[in-house]
């Protein structure tokens, strides 16, 4: 299966990508007013009066943050600005790669966890990160062809006292790549039940 998903991949890499879709802001207007004292159309109106529409991310919220919200909701406004202009997809990052994540629990030990990434089907890795670092990041690119496909973090924590472990992926080319992915990390994250 995950074979068979890389393959899918690598045709969503060569294909000519989608045109950008408008997507939902990413909290509802009603909680966009609690937490900020603006909703969605006030802050979208504002933002390009203040700053044009073709603000870039970091501008934008360096002014909602101006504006007196604090510095996590002043990101929020800011990729909702976005979203709501047109000129970013949900997971898109500032630099239009993607970012997707996918979690478990897993009562997997930090050892064994980095064995098990030396088994992804598919993929060439390359360790990152420090080794003894508490986060395991891997370089990887498709085995076959050697193209670099991202990076992914490793994370093992407790999660409401039961110990999970997710995976995030990021630097990943376009919107229909990133939903495969998501199948790929899912598939891989399901097979590790009663292994270590």
């Amino acid at each position: 299966m995950d074979l068979e998903l890389l393959d899918r991949i690598r045709s969503a890499r060569t294909a000519t990508p989608a045109s950008p879709i408008s997507a939902a802001a990413p909290h509802s207007d009603a909680t966009i007013l609690e937490r900020t004292g603006r909703g969605w159309d006030a802050w979208l109106t504002d933002a390009r009066s203040a700053l044009g529409a073709e603000a870039e991310h970091p501008a934008i919220a360096a002014w909602v943050h101006a504006q007196g919200v604090d510095g996590w909701w002043s990101q929020a406004v800011a990729v909702g600005v976005e979203r709501l202009s047109g000129r970013r997809q949900p997971g898109q990052m500032p630099d239009g790669s993607f970012s997707i994540s996918r979690s478990r629990a897993s009562d997997l030990d930090r050892d064994t966890l980095r064995a098990l990434t030396s088994e992804l089907p598919g993929l060439a890795t390359e360790q990152r990160s420090r080794p003894g670092a508490k986060a395991l990041r891997l370089a990887v690119s498709d085995a076959v062809t050697g193209e670099p496909l991202g990076s992914v973090l490793f994370s093992l924590d407790a999660y409401g006292g039961r110990p999970r472990l997710t995976v995030t992926h990021d630097r990943i080319a376009g919107a229909a790549e990133a939903e495969l992915w998501k199948d790929y990390w899912s598939g891989w994250l399901a097979r590790l039940d009663g292994r270590g």
